[in-house]
């Protein structure tokens, strides 16, 4: 009998279990099922409902993808057709986007993936977000991304202002008054190498886009880290594809846990992250037992953040909180080598290829170029005389602007100027568009016309925050002056020995890697004076 009581007894028991675990399993799946069900479908619903109340237009929600797959098609298609110099850029650029304002309007919106993205592109709402950056947070992007830099331009709250505040030294202006010598030394360089080519005919046919990628490495090798390019060449490449690898990434949908599987992909990534922490951490090494035997530390983008670091640690008896920790480090240097590069040299290609075509602007450039300083090497105070220059590089910058847009996401509700944007959504502010926006910068937007920054950026166009290519407010770009600086000193140098023609064999082809690049490269023909 008492056999018996127990056998039932452990059936019951058994029963229980097993009844609990499916009950688990079956609350587990109903639960995912629910959340991929409200992520996919539901919300995006309730947002794309709430956004039309608010009288904004779009494109109607379309499961998991949204406007992603049409994106795509729409950038494979614009990439097939010839396009010239003076061309509208924005169709090849961002087709889809153009097409939605085009079509729906200014106050629209598009969707990434199952996310609706707000365009904004009226000045003074742009001046509000870019404002209030503690509102419009950085958007969650893909975990891949951290792969190719993250640092300053990631960061928000207590971490942006503590390194903002480490780093801002570096850049300050007594500081880049002592890179020019480095910024003349590399720009020498790459002219006696120029002037090889073009020694024997006097002139030479030159794809002129990889000799200013080098240049621009070379610059920031030396004014970060005291080292040359071949040192920092590896660390070049590696990022490079990382680009590549990331405007792949960045035009499909983010799928939550997919980085962590072995895809080919993943793995190379992986690799390439680990090359390049493991060339920084040497550096980086290198200078803290410099740092340690009592050597004094350089005055390089490197040395002086280490020292402000150091300083601001030793000021606070080693606070955890406080300071940078290696990695913090390493992060801050893989976004000088990236953004540090990739800036000035997308900004210097697309001066030579405008200059190429626009003679009348070259001749002038290079007349003041002449007036200021004749053949010698520029100064500091002279290069900051170079007003047609200037002119030059801003309208460059406002047609092939580095960045095409910037992203910010949406908290919680919140109001800007007289819309009200719920919690869940992400605002764009598209670059390409507003820099060539025909009511903010007249019927002439298209045109290359320097003549239009002859009063500077305020008086340019009709509103005050029309411009920004480096950003705007509290979180601009903390290295634009360092990138105006070797700009100004590159070109000059290249206008005083050089006279600059379009190749029959140039192709038009801007294309967005990350940063602007010419995809076919920058075919010129070079004429020694």
């Amino acid at each position: 009998m008492n056999e018996s009581l127990k056998f039932h007894s452990h059936s019951e028991m058994e029963l229980s279990v097993i009844s609990i675990a499916v009950s688990i399993v079956l609350v587990t799946v109903v639960t995912l099922a629910w959340r991929i069900l409200n992520w996919v479908w539901l919300r995006p619903k309730k947002l794309e409902r709430y956004l039309r109340q608010q009288g904004l237009s779009g494109k109607p929600y379309r499961l998991l993808y949204g406007d992603l797959k049409e994106t795509r098609v729409m950038l494979k298609q614009a990439k097939s057709r010839s396009f010239n110099v003076s061309d509208d850029v924005k169709p090849r650029l961002v087709p889809f986007q153009h097409k939605v304002v085009k079509d729906y309007g200014k106050n629209s919106f598009t969707w990434i993936g199952p996310i609706p993205r707000v365009i904004i592109m009226n000045p003074d709402q742009l001046k509000e977000i870019f404002s209030r950056h503690n509102d419009f947070h950085k958007p969650k992007a893909n975990p891949l991304l951290k792969y190719l830099a993250s640092g300053l331009v990631d960061y928000e709250g207590d971490k942006w202002s503590k390194h903002r505040k480490l780093i801002n030294p570096a850049f300050h202006l007594d500081k880049l008054k002592l890179m020019l010598p480095a910024f003349y030394k590399v720009c020498s360089e790459m002219i006696s190498k120029w002037e090889k080519l073009v020694s024997e005919e006097g002139s030479c046919e030159l794809d002129v886009w990889p000799s200013l990628a080098n240049l621009t490495g070379d610059v920031i090798s030396k004014t970060a880290f005291g080292s040359n390019f071949e040192e920092g060449r590896k660390i070049f490449e590696l990022l490079t594809e990382l680009a590549d690898i990331m405007t792949e990434v960045l035009h499909s949908v983010y799928i939550p846990g997919l980085r962590f599987l072995p895809t080919k992909r993943n793995r190379r990534l992986k690799k390439i992250d680990a090359e390049i922490q493991a060339l920084l951490v040497g550096i980086i090494n290198n200078r803290e037992k410099v740092r340690r035997a009592g050597e004094a530390s350089k005055k390089d983008l490197l040395g002086i953040l280490m020292e402000s670091n150091f300083r601001e640690i030793e000021e606070h008896g080693n606070n955890k909180k406080v300071g940078m920790t290696i990695n913090d480090v390493i992060e801050e240097c893989k976004l000088f080598y990236f953004a540090g590069q990739e800036t000035t040299s997308v900004l210097l290609v697309w001066t030579m290829i405008l200059l190429s075509k626009h003679q009348d602007w070259q001749a002038r450039a290079r007349e003041e170029v002449f007036q200021v300083f004749g053949d010698k090497k520029p100064s500091y105070d002279e290069l900051n005389h170079l007003k047609v220059v200037s002119m030059i590089l801003y309208e460059v910058l406002r047609l092939y602007p580095p960045v095409l847009g910037l992203d910010r996401a949406v908290h919680e509700e919140i109001k800007l100027g007289d819309l009200s944007l719920p919690a869940g959504v992400e605002v764009t502010t598209p670059i390409i568009l507003v820099h060539h926006d025909q009511e903010l910068w007249g019927d002439d937007a298209e045109e290359f016309n320097p003549e239009r920054f002859s009063e500077g950026i305020s008086k340019a166009a009709k509103s005050q925050v029309s411009f920004f290519p480096f950003g705007w407010g509290p979180r601009i770009c903390i290295g634009q002056n360092f990138a105006l600086l070797e700009a100004k000193m590159a070109l000059a140098l290249i206008l005083q020995n050089f006279a600059l023609e379009l190749s029959p064999s140039y192709v038009h082809a801007p294309r967005s890697v990350i940063t602007l690049h010419p995809e076919h490269g920058a075919h010129l023909i070079l004429k020694k004076l």
